[in-house]
């Protein structure tokens, strides 16, 4: 048989002494378990303030599955809190520049540049041979659908001039991102990291716009 005591958002179960018992016998119980001053609380029954310690615990209707309310003391139990713990950013030095210059880096020739390369590469592929004849004109009646024709570059190939776009975007972005990184006064390798990533990176932006500056244009005739 036991007790219920209700303190702040706990509740806590005891043994229920026997009927003779007297009130001061339950304080103390509580007392020793919730570490407050005995005197500190009152005990609260059905609504009544428990004052006479000395009475039996019988006289109060204190029987099983009763509920005692512990009133004051000031240490009430709160619900725990989730406390935010800020991580303190990690402090800045050189050599933690300069791994994040070569990460940037790094990541623009895995990703970057064999795009790049692969995109120059096909219009390049694209330019027409000087030594080749013009091409026989077709009839009009074997000519094909205009949306069967295959895109050419230099006219509105909408893949090509995404993939130029998508690349000059990135590109762009990595060079705001070394931009971003700052280098102290005295950190001379960081600084000399920076400026070589910052134009290897720009070099790479140059060759894509001036390869596609200089794609091949189809020249399409307004018809007469």
């Amino acid at each position: 048989m036991s007790y219920t005591v209700k303190w702040g958002r706990e509740r806590l179960h005891f043994p229920l002494p026997a009927p003779d018992a007297k009130l001061a016998e339950i304080r103390h119980e509580i007392a020793t378990y919730t570490q407050l001053d005995p005197k500190s609380f009152k005990l609260v029954h059905t609504g009544a303030v428990m004052k006479d310690d000395n009475a039996p615990i019988s006289a109060y209707g204190i029987k099983p599955n009763s509920t005692i309310a512990v009133v004051g003391g000031g240490d009430v139990p709160h619900a725990p809190k989730r406390h935010k713990h800020k991580e303190k950013p990690a402090e800045r030095t050189e050599a933690s520049t300069v791994a994040q210059i070569r990460g940037e880096l790094d990541a623009v020739r895995r990703t970057l540049k064999p795009d790049v390369d692969a995109f120059l590469t096909t219009l390049d592929l694209a330019a027409p041979s000087s030594t080749a004849s013009a091409p026989a004109p077709q009839p009009a009646s074997t000519s094909l659908p205009k949306e069967n024709k295959p895109a050419l570059l230099g006219g509105r190939n909408t893949d090509i001039e995404l993939e130029h776009r998508r690349l000059g975007e990135l590109l762009l972005q990595s060079l705001l991102r070394l931009d971003a990184i700052t280098a102290e006064g005295e950190w001379e390798e960081a600084r000399k990291e920076r400026k070589g990533a910052v134009k290897e990176v720009q070099s790479l932006l140059d060759r894509l716009d001036g390869g596609w500056r200089a794609r091949p244009r189809t020249n399409v005739q307004s018809p007469a």
